[in-house]
């Protein structure tokens, strides 16, 4: 059962100069992870997952970008997401868009805005097996 959870209130990500041109941050806000790119005098934000497995973007932390630092890549099987757009253009899920976070920009310093949606959290499998086991004692 999952049930949609929105965000109560903006949460601080970073100012526009406190993230280098085509560099990448990560953030979790919830038990959720999300990502933000840098790029020209814009910052766009995604939640960190895969539309293909919907699961996480990266295997080493702040690290989304191509060897080029054009696109947004996929660790885990390679899928090319437009910085701009989310949109893939390449891989399994090509025709599909990363989920936007919305941000809220004020004197240069960007917010993930409240009232929007969040995805589902993750489920911990490790203690989902755990708590099983203790259910059949």
């Amino acid at each position: 059962m999952t049930t949609e959870t929105s965000l109560q209130k903006d949460v601080p990500l970073c100012g526009l100069n406190d993230l280098e041109d085509l560099c990448a941050m990560e953030l979790i806000i919830e038990e959720r992870q999300l990502f933000a790119v840098r790029q020209d005098n814009s910052i766009f934000a995604y939640w960190n997952l895969c539309p293909h497995r919907n699961s996480p973007l990266n295997w080493v932390p702040n690290t989304f970008l191509d060897v080029e630092n054009q696109l947004i890549q996929c660790a885990l099987h390679g899928a090319l997401f437009e910085i701009d757009s989310g949109l893939c253009i390449a891989g399994p899920c090509s025709g599909d868009n990363l989920q936007p976070v919305e941000l809220r920009c004020e004197d240069q310093f960007y917010y993930v805005a409240a009232g929007q949606k969040m995805p589902p959290a993750p489920v911990n499998l490790r203690a989902q097996a755990l708590a099983d086991l203790e259910d059949r004692e």
